[in-house]
């Protein structure tokens, strides 16, 4: 069907959002139930209503847009959330696309059969307790101990978190029951690799999502990866150091360490090598190690349906693409508990995200946005 996004429009309302929650670096700060993001959810609330889409909202602060239907909903989008000092396109391009796309198809009277729906989860970067709380709190594999006395990376409390919002931990947990069945989840979002770039293709067709977070620790952990598992890969986040003055040996180190493949198998055995070697280097130091899985997460492949819909619907519109894995972690996947998952990159530059120095070319996500209108009318019809 010979229906396109207006790229104007999308480009300023991702501009617009990108105004709530600069920060003095430069970057955007938006962590979940923060005051900027109090403000940005006010605003995606609006353009939505004015949109002419229902506007609903869940028990876990996800936020909707709908265009009734009969049977299950087609569904897309991402999140609007930031980690501290981020850049303006991560999330944001996932629902702001999804959001012109439905848009689209209501300006346009285009005949469809089932509903549609644009969706920005809740903390999808994990600032409060875990990753994915919005998405988790949906499909209903929300820990209610978790939310009762969690701490935030804030060193805050949860609860005293929600104290501030209209949510609670019962309203939270019992979010799964307010949804629609849904048949596929939909997300466009950047790269956060320079694949794309590198092989000068405009899309990337998601074949396999991957994400695993646990404990951290470090360097002998990142070659083992390297050497034994390529294509696999190891972050250490947040560190502290305690006593943590300028001229005193530490006697404390607390990490986060994360570990990510496509294989349920390789993850596995990272699991049992990284532990032991985290052990083994604690005990040759005379240090002791200890750890607690924050969250685990399987591998999730892409079917072969909404698979062959991408490329068909890439070809139509003569874009050049590619299949790659995702490195990341993302809504969609937790989303493929209850729906067929399908997810759509587009280049960054350089690779970068997570950072104020996260760009990318419009036409590129002109293409990206393109390829889901297309996607969500052949899953509509």
């Amino acid at each position: 069907m010979d229906i396109r996004i207006n790229l104007e429009r999308l480009q300023k309302e991702i501009e617009s959002l990108a105004q709530i929650g600069r920060d003095s670096q430069g970057g955007i700060t938006r962590p979940s139930f923060s005051k900027a993001d109090l403000e940005a959810r006010d605003w995606l609330k609006e353009r939505i209503q004015s949109s002419g889409l229902a506007l609903g909202e869940d028990g876990a602060g996800n936020i909707f847009g709908r265009i009734e239907g009969d049977g299950p909903t087609i569904m897309a989008g991402s999140h609007i959330d930031t980690v501290i000092n981020g850049g303006m396109f991560d999330g944001s391009v996932g629902v702001l696309s999804a959001l012109e796309c439905l848009r689209r198809i209501k300006e346009e009277d285009v005949k469809h059969s089932k509903p549609l729906e644009v969706a920005s989860f809740t903390d999808e970067e994990g600032n409060l307790v875990g990753d994915f709380l919005g998405s988790r709190a949906f499909i209903g594999q929300m820990n209610q101990e978790t939310l009762e006395k969690g701490l935030t990376q804030f060193g805050i409390p949860f609860a005293e978190i929600l104290k501030q919002t209209d949510f609670t931990v019962q309203s939270i947990m019992e979010a799964h029951t307010q949804r629609p069945e849904i048949e596929a989840f939909i997300e466009i979002h950047i790269e956060q690799g320079p694949v794309l770039e590198t092989e000068n293709k405009s899309i990337g067709i998601v074949d396999c999502n991957a994400f695993l977070g646990l404990a951290d620790f470090a360097l002998k952990s990142t070659q083992h990866v390297a050497t034994e598992h390529y294509g696999s890969m190891v972050t250490v986040g947040r560190v502290s150091v305690m006593p943590g003055a300028f001229s005193i040996v530490p006697g404390q180190v607390d990490f986060s360490f994360e570990f990510r493949s496509q294989s349920t198998e390789t993850l596995k055995e990272l699991k049992k090598h990284l532990f032991s070697l985290a052990d083994d280097i604690a005990s040759t130091r005379g240090l002791r190690f200890s750890s607690k899985v924050v969250d685990e997460t399987e591998p999730v492949k892409i079917p072969p349906r909404i698979l062959d819909i991408m490329k068909e619907e890439c070809e139509k519109l003569g874009y050049s693409y590619m299949t790659l894995p995702s490195g990341a972690g993302h809504d969609v996947q937790i989303l493929a508990e209850l729906a067929e998952p399908g997810m759509i990159f587009i280049p960054c530059l350089d690779g970068i995200s997570h950072s104020p120095q996260e760009m990318i070319k419009w036409e590129d996500l002109e293409k990206g946005a393109n390829l889901l209108l297309q996607v969500l009318i052949r899953l509509a019809s």
